[in-house]
């Protein structure tokens, strides 16, 4: 069997039509236009709104900046280069689109990871991770990621071929360094990927420690100091609050209710309490499984099918057609237009940021 080639000849070199280039383009459009849009909208809540200020949601914002940097810079080149099928703007061109396109993609989920460790240590070590979740540990990890980043994506600037500089008809990356092509992979996607999928699991399971004991009924006979207590714990966290206290982690906000529950003057009182709290916190379990599981699950589905074929087609073992190629790239793309939505849908913070955004462009 020969593993070289996975595609027929007749798919790589058959044009499109004209109603093909309309369609992909339009459909394209659409989600370069949505993708603008709603990371614009997170960029404008957070600046907008002093409740956001937050270091948490500083994380975000980058994330927004990032996916919007990929919505204006790269999705509309990529367009172009799909639908009429040559690359027409030249060497340079080529090679600040691709170190941008590579740099951004990286970017964007490596933020993911930052994110994901930033809950994880806001959950396991509240009290102490309070003191030193600032601005400037923000900034610091959101510098880092963009560092890791730009030594992922600019080593090929330095061996990509210079011949026929004048009038390059393709602009791809090339995967003629096997050692380059492992190095990228797995320290743009699949190391990043191992690390949230391990602390999710754990943030996962913390949280159900963290709900079950908030809903044990044995403890209500001290709940007049624990709701002081537990209010105090919230606001320190910042993740996975069960008060009425508004969180602004997005993922971690997974349902608002009250902590502060009445001592019940009768045994029976007690048992019911224990009861509908212990139901309670049921339904938050699988309401933070299903909010993770979004997002690990939108994540995979994005990115994973691309980075396979990378490593795939970089060890050599197959090709794929450029339709194959371009779809599994705008797959990956997709991921800047499911960030926003994933990390603010489940924030009443954002939720009311949005409305008076929408509001005060009504009133303009």
């Amino acid at each position: 069997m020969n593993l070289t080639n996975c595609t027929t000849e007749s798919i790589t070199s058959k044009s499109k039509t004209v109603t093909e280039k309309m369609l992909i383009s339009l459909t394209l459009a659409v989600i370069t236009i949505l993708t603008t849009l709603l990371n614009c909208a997170v960029i404008l809540a957070i600046c907008t709104t002093k409740k956001l200020h937050q270091p948490a949601n500083y994380l975000i914002c980058s994330l927004a900046v990032t996916d919007f940097l990929v919505a204006i810079l790269v999705m509309p080149l990529s367009i172009a280069y799909i639908v009429m099928d040559t690359w027409t703007l030249g060497y340079v061109i080529c090679e600040i689109w691709l170190s941008i396109d590579m740099t951004c993609c990286t970017c964007s989920i490596l933020h993911l990871c930052v994110i994901a460790l930033d809950r994880y240590w806001a959950i396991t070590d509240a009290i102490e991770y309070a003191r030193k979740r600032t601005a400037r540990r923000a900034g610091i990890m959101i510098l880092t990621v963009w560092t890791i980043s730009i030594f992922i994506s600019l080593p090929p600037l330095f061996w990509r071929n210079h011949h026929n500089i004048s009038t390059p008809s393709r602009c791809i990356i090339q995967h003629d360094h096997v050692i380059y092509t492992i190095y990228s992979t797995f320290g743009a996607f699949y190391i990043p990927l191992t690390l949230i999928l391990i602390l999710y699991y754990r943030i996962y399971h913390a949280a159900k420690s963290l709900y079950q004991k908030r809903g044990s009924s044995r403890h209500l006979s001290n709940r007049s100091n624990d709701s002081q207590n537990s209010f105090a714990h919230c606001k320190l966290t910042q993740t996975f609050c069960v008060s009425d206290f508004s969180t602004s982690d997005p993922t971690m906000e997974f349902e608002k209710i009250n902590t502060y529950a009445r001592t019940p003057p009768y045994d029976n009182d007690i048992e019911l309490v224990g009861d509908r709290q212990q139901q309670i916190s049921s339904t938050r379990e699988r309401k933070a499984a299903r909010i993770l599981g979004l997002i690990l699950g939108a994540f995979m589905i994005s990115w994973l099918p691309f980075f396979i074929k990378e490593l795939v087609v970089g060890l050599s073992l197959c090709t794929v057609s450029p339709q194959v190629a371009d779809f599994l790239t705008w797959l990956g793309y997709v991921n800047s237009l499911i960030n926003p939505l994933l990390y603010t849908s489940f924030n009443d913070d954002f939720k009311l940021a949005f409305k008076k955004l929408i509001r005060c462009k009504e009133h303009s």
